[in-house]
């Protein structure tokens, strides 16, 4: 991928780089104890382990290749051109001058029909980037505002954080097959024929898959939501110093967040698959969940993601 303006994130890449190491160290321990667990019982869990890595990985490059497509069909979403109106031709103003600052291609430009204030860009690289604001958005914040946000987005983009973030959810997408291929194996009556040391081993094969697949879905998941909220930072921080206004993206985010709090419980739910993407998630934290929500949140809490944004605005000199 081309380089960019946006600031490189040593933070970023050591994190990215140690999380993706981790994994892998936790998918090998994985695939060992699967193995294993099928000696012990005399089972065939080399096979289920192939075929659950195989079908997962074919899910993980349909998910890579079909981000864009993805997220604009679940966002409703609408490619625009700067002729289809106001609001399109404000926004690929804005895009247009975050590209020549970040000295990167353009994406294509995408506007979803929603009173939720948010945004999202996705795409596995730059050459098939898309980015998307809703109308909810282009209607609460100031031009500044929305170059804000949508430099945040774009610097996703150009430290391929969506291509790190699929190919990090692989082991958890492997031991959530996993725990289904248990699960109905044993429903529909799996290795019942036969004597009944052989029901009771293929029942224990099971358990024990289900068990250490669901350890393995929790370990892996946790993981990825550490990186998320760290990469969310560092979209910020990249973003302010891109556009030198890191009080702009202040003011947008305290905006989004409170303006979220308005929105309807149901729509919020409804949004909630896009929060890996979105600028903002689409929840409200509050009542006693709201430290569990904090620790499952693809993203950091307001006051987190405002102080980094002051100690951008001490780093260049502002008040």
């Amino acid at each position: 991928m081309a380089r960019t303006r946006y600031a490189p994130d040593r933070g970023l890449t050591t994190r990215m780089t140690a999380t993706m190491f981790l994994l892998g160290l936790v998918f090998v321990a994985f695939i060992a104890l699967i193995i294993g667990i099928g000696a012990a019982t005399h089972g065939s869990t080399d096979v289920i382990a192939f075929f659950c890595v195989i079908l997962g990985g074919g899910m993980l490059i349909g998910s890579l290749f079909y981000s864009d497509k993805i997220a604009l069909a679940t966002a409703r979403a609408q490619l625009v051109q700067p002729t289809d109106g106001p609001d399109a031709a404000r926004l690929h103003g804005v895009v247009d001058r975050i590209c020549a600052l970040a000295d990167m291609p353009k994406p294509r430009v995408a506007i979803a029909n929603t009173d939720m204030p948010n945004a999202f860009a996705t795409g596995r690289n730059q050459d098939n980037a898309v980015v998307c604001a809703t109308t909810g958005l282009l209607r609460r914040l100031e031009n500044d505002e929305l170059e804000g946000v949508l430099a945040h987005e774009m610097s996703h983009v150009a430290h391929k954080d969506v291509q790190v973030m699929t190919i990090a959810s692989f082991l958890a997408i492997v031991a959530g097959l996993m725990v289904r291929m248990a699960f109905y194996s044993e429903l529909f009556g799996g290795g019942r024929r036969g004597g009944n040391n052989n029901n009771a081993n293929a029942a224990l094969m099971m358990f024990a898959i289900m068990a250490v697949s669901i350890v393995v879905y929790a370990v892996s998941f946790l993981l990825i939501r550490l990186l998320s909220r760290y990469r969310e930072l560092a979209a910020d921080r990249s973003g302010a110093l891109l556009t030198g206004q890191p009080s702009a993206m202040k003011s947008a985010l305290i905006k989004v967040s409170g303006e979220m709090s308005r929105i309807p419980t149901r729509d919020l739910r409804t949004a909630e698959p896009m929060n890996a993407f979105f600028f903002a998630p689409a929840m409200a934290l509050n009542g006693t969940g709201a430290s569990l929500s904090k620790l499952f949140s693809t993203h950091p809490s307001l006051e987190r993601r405002l102080e980094e944004l002051d100690k951008v605005q001490r780093q260049l000199g502002q008040r």
